[in-house]
């Protein structure tokens, strides 16, 4: 291409300060950090795929639009040159059709920012680049990818063909794509098919970007691609919390990128409804007051994100978060990776320190009764190996101020008599909750940043152990963990347990 044929917009706001510490040569990507005084990283030994994905998807260029400035300026186009002639070239960490989709997006919609006062050399090698890596991904976008990464592609290709003023077919075509995407990968309740918040949050930032360029381009989106929209917005408002950032299930932490809000925002009209019942996801909103309830009521599905959190919950009030998972993990630590995906980093219950096994049917059901909210959950994920079908029973009252749950095993009709088994009971805390032992050992104390206090107490009896929480920038945090312990007989196991405010 000799120019742009068009200026796209990018709906996703920068943030100059994360602009200055990129100036300085500080790359902080998924709880990462890495800091090159010489000049970029583009592959520094030892570092997440994650990270790496995250540089060469440039996304961070729009920290340095947010900064302005000519020097500002400057210097991002010193880092795409540098990009250019360093990783100009096919190679397997950059030229992922995902992560290729991501940076022609970028370089397409901050392609305005960067060509102004440009010399006749930079602008040719930039122009030329994206031509090359159209044509990369033209060839890559639906063979390499599948789920929410095939979207990014399509999404980058998207971008490429209009903006660099491609005939009408491979529009038509690219188009027509994102639709089949729209519809294999949204559930019939609009949740997306991973079962990530996170991933559910991208995909859609994704479509959104789609929507909003055929727009701009004058073309009107398909329906299809409207209705997905809309329909996947109101499953996010369902998974997040009060402070307006995610539950961490599946690998997904508290504030990805683009931030949920933005997304919303930009996604559907705030006045558009929130999808509580997402049967199909696997996911269970219950807010009643200013108290937050989020269930996985879902079979893990065989993504790679899947964790074993079956009727595992988190609970939040008003912007405070109080029961969490433990979250994701992003480094090339695999036993990491593996232990937060095991059920006990999950606010459930866990049989002979095992986890569930995957895909075991699960079912849900919930209803509204007086303003109070009540759900039942049970799944067969122990089954197979122990012979017992975990149920887990929720109550939410109608003025937040008090919710009850119940956990039983029971014998699976049909299968050999159960032996005994140890199991527990964890309600991991968020690092900001302060947890102190009440009542000789029968109930515990949750104090909140703001002073408010819950009692946790339980039919058995509650111990307090260390925990840790990945969630808050993918970097680990010490926190707490209030634990219930017993042991299932051949008859089954009964522990009910309630978190009431006190005051």
């Amino acid at each position: 291409p000799r120019d742009l044929a068009m200026h796209p917009p990018d709906s996703w706001p920068g943030d100059a300060a994360l602009g200055d510490r990129l100036f300085q040569g500080r790359y902080r990507f998924v709880g990462h950090e890495v800091a090159s005084a010489t000049g970029p990283a583009w592959s520094p030994p030892g570092i997440a795929p994650a990270w790496l994905e995250a540089m060469h998807g440039f996304a961070w260029l729009r920290h340095f639009k947010a900064s302005g400035g000519e020097t500002a300026r400057r210097h991002a186009r010193a880092l795409v040159g540098d990009w250019i002639r360093r990783c100009g070239q096919w190679r397997p960490d950059a030229w992922d059709a995902a992560v290729t989709g991501r940076r022609i997006a970028a370089w397409t919609a901050s392609a305005g920012f960067l060509l102004t006062g440009a010399d006749a050399d930079w602008r040719a090698a930039f122009l030329a680049s994206l031509g090359v890596q159209t044509r990369h991904l033209a060839r890559a976008a639906r063979s390499e990818t599948a789920g929410g990464r095939r979207i990014a592609a399509l999404r980058g290709l998207l971008y490429a063909w209009l903006c660099l003023g491609h005939g009408e077919r491979p529009i038509r075509r690219t188009v027509a794509a994102i639709e089949r995407e729209c519809a294999r990968q949204t559930l019939p309740d609009g949740g997306h098919v991973d079962r990530s918040p996170a991933r559910h949050c991208a995909a859609l930032a994704d479509l959104v970007d789609c929507r909003d360029l055929l727009r701009a381009a004058d073309r009107d989106p398909p329906e299809a691609l409207c209705d997905a929209i809309e329909r996947m917005a109101g499953v996010l408002r369902a998974l997040r919390h009060g402070d307006g950032g995610l539950a961490v299930f599946n690998d997904s932490p508290e504030r990805p990128f683009p931030d949920p809000e933005a997304v919303l925002k930009a996604a559907a009209p705030a006045s558009s409804r929130t999808q509580a019942n997402a049967r199909d996801m696997g996911f269970q909103r219950l807010a009643a007051g200013r108290a937050t309830l989020i269930v996985d009521a879902g079979a893990a599905g065989g993504a790679d994100s899947d964790h074993a959190a079956a009727a595992a919950f988190e609970m939040s009030f008003g912007a405070h978060r109080m029961i969490v998972n433990c979250g994701p993990h992003t480094g090339r630590d695999a036993a990491w990776t593996e232990a937060l995906r095991r059920t006990a980093a999950h606010s459930t219950l866990t049989l002979a320190d095992a986890s569930l096994d995957s895909g075991a049917p699960v079912e849900c059901e919930r209803r509204v009764e007086g303003g109070a909210l009540w759900l039942d959950v049970a799944h067969r994920g122990y089954v197979r190996r122990f012979g017992y079908i975990h149920r887990r029973r929720f109550f939410l009252a109608a003025d937040g101020n008090d919710a009850r749950g119940e956990d039983l095993l029971s014998p699976a009709p049909g299968a050999a008599a159960p032996e005994p088994r140890p199991f527990a009971i964890r309600f991991h805390l968020h690092p900001t909750v302060e947890a102190t032992l009440e009542r000789h050992g029968q109930a515990a104390s949750l104090r909140l940043p703001d002073g408010g206090e819950w009692r946790l107490r339980a039919s058995c009896g509650v111990a307090i152990a260390a925990s840790v929480y990945f969630a808050d920038d993918y970097t680990a945090r010490r926190a707490s963990q209030v634990a219930i312990a017993g042991v299932c007989g051949p008859d089954g196991a009964s522990v009910r347990w309630a978190l009431r405010r006190v005051g």
